[in-house]
Parts: C-alpha cells; sequence; structure tokens
C-alpha cells in the first residue's frame, strides 16, 4: 500500500480489496466442490444445487462470505468514483448483487436432478427455493445493468479497455443467464459457468483499477 494513501484512501482501498479477493474465492471454493462431491456433474448441475447435502454447508458459507465481500467492494467503489457518470448507480447496482448472494446462500437452492445422490431427477419447488431464484434472477439482472453502467463511465473516462471489457462481459452474462433461465441443461450449463467465470474476472479487474488510483 503507497506510503502516501491517506487514512480516507486506506480504508477505500481495504474495501475495493475484497473485491479483487471475491471472485477468485468464490470460483475457487465452488469449483473444488463440482470436481469432488459424489453425485456432482458440472456439466449438468448448477453450482447452486451445491447447497444441499452433508456438505452444503460450504456452498451456503461460500455465498455469504462472498456477497459480503462483493457488497464491501461496492461501498469501496462509491467512495473511489468521483462525480461523474455511474458513480451512483454502479455501486449501488453492485451492491444489490452482493445481497442477493447473500440471498442465495440464506435461501437455498432445492435438490434436483439426482443431486444430492438419491434426489428425483424432476422435483417440486419449495418456498425457499422459489426465493433463490427470485432473488438471484434480480442480482443477475443488476450485475448486468452494472456491466454497461460502468461501461459508459469508461468510455467517458477514455479506458476504451476496461469500457470493451464491461460491455462484453455483460453480453456474455446476459447471454448465459438467458440460457441457464431458459430450463435446459448440458451445453447450456456448461456456458453459464463460464459467464460466471468472465463476469468474476470482470469484477477483480474494475476493483483492482480503482485501488490503483486511490490517493
Amino acid at each position: 500500500m503507497s506510503a502516501d494513501c491517506t487514512p480516507a484512501g486506506r480504508i477505500t482501498r481495504s474495501l475495493l480489496g475484497y473485491g479483487i479477493v471475491a471472485g477468485p474465492f468464490y470460483v475457487v471454493v465452488a469449483l473444488a466442490q463440482a470436481l469432488t462431491r459424489d453425485g456432482f456433474d458440472p456439466s449438468r448441475h448448477a453450482w447452486s444445487l451445491l447447497a444441499n447435502g452433508d456438505l452444503g454447508w460450504i456452498q451456503i458459507a461460500n455465498f455469504v462470505v462472498t456477497g459480503l465481500m462483493t457488497v464491501a467492494a461496492a461501498y469501496g467503489l462509491r467512495r473511489a468514483l468521483t462525480p461523474g457518470r455511474g458513480r451512483t448507480w454502479a455501486p449501488l447496482l453492485l451492491g444489490i448483487y452482493g445481497v442477493s448472494l447473500i440471498g442465495a446462500g440464506v435461501f437455498r437452492a432445492d435438490p434436483a436432478q439426482g443431486f444430492p445422490v438419491g434426489t428425483p431427477e424432476t422435483t417440486t419447488i419449495s418456498w425457499h427455493g422459489m426465493l433463490h431464484l427470485m432473488v438471484g434472477g434480480i442480482g443477475f439482472l443488476c450485475l448486468i445493468v452494472a456491466c454497461f453502467v460502468l461501461a459508459t463511465r469508461f468510455s467517458r473516462d477514455g479506458r476504451r479497455g476496461l469500457a470493451w471489457f464491461s460491455r462484453i462481459t455483460g453480453v456474455v452474462f446476459l447471454a448465459g443467464f438467458a440460457g441457464i433461465a431458459s430450463g435446459s441443461h448440458g451445453p447450456t450449463t456448461l456456458a453459464f459457468v463460464a459467464a460466471v467465470l468472465v463476469v468474476w474476472a470482470w469484477f477483480t479487474t474494475v476493483c483492482r483499477h480503482f485501488y490503483r488510483t486511490v490517493r
């Protein structure tokens, strides 16, 4: 951390630091489970299903901790952004996404598609499963809009690379979300996983960019 960073700047950097860590943390924890949990098929099972079974608490904690880090980073972004386009909406939208991650952990997804082992292929949706889908949908939409809001901000500031990365991320994640929301599996599930990896890489890059600008 720079020696010339002000006390307020150090707080802002610390908050943005959570955003740099959030994506890798979430992906590593979820991917480790996806590759090792008995009966879990990464090519057809959504990562939300990992919240079920004896080890489900790991994914629940993953959602909650990642959500808290995302909310902290959103507040750091609000502090780091200078007045102008996107200063209000970008942090707000990302903060809502962080809250939705916490909600996704609190309202567990229902067992489905044979996971955990012994679960029927088709199951009914519980109240918490429905809330999981609702908060997830709201959070994803806010995240997509945040990509385009920040794309406009970066374009105005002359940051063409970040502007295009933001636009592409928004389009990729929208397509991935639309595919998974259609209810299809197989290639669609893997495409959504790829979209998740892209959006977390984007979030890490954005937080790292503003981390470097804070003094």
